[in-house]
């Protein structure tokens, strides 16, 4: 009983990690992504000012 009911509470937060999304920002915030518990990457966002006019399409590659 004692494994079943570890093993329950595991998946469980198996499934509350993969659900989970954190972000992480370098550069005073300059530069941020958007990531899943499971390493998934969701958005990458990087301040206008060091971009140049392909800011948009160089986010969507990254992601």
């Amino acid at each position: 009983m004692m494994k079943g009911g570890i093993g329950k509470l595991m998946k469980q937060a198996q499934e509350e990690l993969a659900n989970m999304e954190v972000t992480g920002q370098s550069g005073g915030g300059m530069v941020s992504v958007v990531m899943t518990g499971r390493h998934d990457l969701k958005r990458v966002s990087i301040d206008d000012s060091l971009m140049g006019d392909d800011k948009e399409m160089l986010e969507d590659l990254l992601a």
